[in-house]
């Protein structure tokens, strides 16, 4: 008789995400203010200009989330290695009506909110 094969355990995600970085996306009309919404977290300096769709392709920005009970856990057990949690958040192009028939960037701009894990909703 053959041996058995392992059983191999799905490791269960939280929130879907298998890592500690979080994906945020700012989305929103054109020109409510995202880029400057993504320079102001990030401390970046992206183009944000007065006029529709000058952001085309996402901007990314990662940043540490400081947490002082992280900080705490760290001193009080002593681990090897300290990974704090990240935060990436991404600049999305401009959503336009009729997206889903391919308006604006259609398809892209769907794959782009899709690669995320969560949306801040930016309006004017």
């Amino acid at each position: 008789m053959a041996p058995k094969k392992k059983e191999q355990h799905e490791e269960k995600l939280l929130l879907g995400r298998p890592k500690n970085t979080l994906k945020m996306g700012l989305v929103g009309l054109p020109n409510v203010g995202k880029s400057t919404t993504f320079n102001l977290l990030s401390k970046q300096s992206v183009p944000a200009e007065n006029y529709p769709f000058c952001t085309i392709d996402p901007h990314e920005a990662r940043m540490n989330v400081p947490d002082d009970r992280f900080k705490w856990l760290c001193q009080h057990f002593r681990p090897k290695s300290e990974v704090s949690a990240t935060l990436a958040i991404f600049d999305i192009a401009g959503l336009v009506p009729g997206a889903h028939k391919g308006e604006g960037l259609g398809n892209a701009f769907l794959s782009h909110i899709q690669a995320v894990d969560g949306i801040y909703h930016v309006v004017s």
